[in-house]
């Protein structure tokens, strides 16, 4: 028994799904099936078996579920207390949004990195809001940044903003906001995400919605007449003032929004995570947040990466 097969069946029992675990954890759907059959071999117990409501725990499942989270936290503690002792930089995994990734969260976690007086190795890794919580309680997370969170965390708002439609200055829709083409990027299909709020608010039915790779390429879309996007007003800023884009007025926009912190409770959440809470209260961490930037120097640019303890 690993902790890779106890966290592959803690995210599975509590996503409900082998296909989210394995998204989560950046692996195939193969390898989680294959670390659920070695621990139910191990345990002579099926633990999870799949029903029209999805993955349902066994008797046998239920019992372990608490016990298996508890040890993947605990093997979170070890490490982090094997790196203490041998002087190594302490592990800080953040979570976030897709528009966090692709524009805050590299230029964020330098500034952090330069201005938090320790040694810290800070990561970004995407999630769906409903995974946020779920990586957060059971240690394979750090942090998230993005939406507020629900559960046994603590989830503090640290960024006030305002999403706003965009679109070209000669596009002029048609009907009402729920008949335009909307183009969004992933978190459009994330039901969690505020985008997916707003565009069930409005009654945007799935074949009206176009998702891109990211949010400048949905901007990118916007900008040639092909459609209305959402955006946070201030990373949409250098747009809005050349005049490639402009702010379309709807029922739903301009919304303002708050980004938050969420972490284990103070008590129970790492060095780095509570070093990363007090960072973001600072106009330091404000103006990165506000104002970005074009990224970070190419030599320590690391992409956003899955959270993942496998080996």
């Amino acid at each position: 028994m690993t902790l890779g097969q106890l966290s592959a069946f803690v995210l599975v029992a509590r996503l409900g799904s082998v296909t989210d675990a394995a998204r989560t954890l950046g692996v195939s759907e193969p390898a989680v099936s294959q670390a659920l059959a070695a621990l139910r071999q191990h345990h002579g117990d099926k633990l999870l078996v799949r029903t029209a409501n999805g993955m349902t725990l066994t008797p046998g499942g239920s019992r372990l579920l608490p016990i298996a989270s508890q040890m993947v936290a605990l093997g979170a503690d070890a490490d982090a207390a094997v790196r203490e002792a041998n002087g190594v930089a302490e592990r800080l995994h953040v979570v976030v949004t897709s528009t966090i990734a692709e524009f805050v969260a590299d230029p964020l976690l330098e500034a952090f990195a330069r201005r938090s007086g320790q040694a810290v190795d800070a990561s970004a890794g995407l999630a769906q809001v409903a995974e946020m919580p779920v990586l957060v309680t059971n240690r394979l997370a750090d942090a998230a940044l993005g939406p507020r969170l629900e559960g046994d965390v603590e989830s503090e708002p640290v960024f006030r903003c305002s999403i706003v439609a965009v679109a070209a200055p000669g596009f002029r829709p048609r009907g009402r906001p729920g008949q335009w083409p909307w183009l969004v990027d992933p978190s459009g299909a994330d039901p969690g995400s505020g985008t997916a709020h707003l565009l069930r608010r409005m009654g945007v039915g799935e074949s009206a919605i176009r998702v891109f790779p990211n949010q400048t390429a949905a901007w990118s879309a916007a900008a040639n007449g092909s459609g209305v996007s959402l955006a946070f007003e201030h990373l949409a800023a250098p747009q809005l003032r050349r005049h490639e884009l402009v702010i379309v007025p709807t029922p739903a926009t301009p919304r303002t929004e708050y980004w938050h912190l969420t972490t284990l409770p103070h008590n129970r959440s790492s060095t780095a995570a509570g070093s990363l809470r007090h960072f973001l209260a600072t106009p330091a961490a404000m103006q990165v947040m506000r104002s970005p930037g074009t990224g970070v120097p190419p030599s320590r640019f690391r992409p956003p990466v899955y959270v993942t303890i496998w080996s």
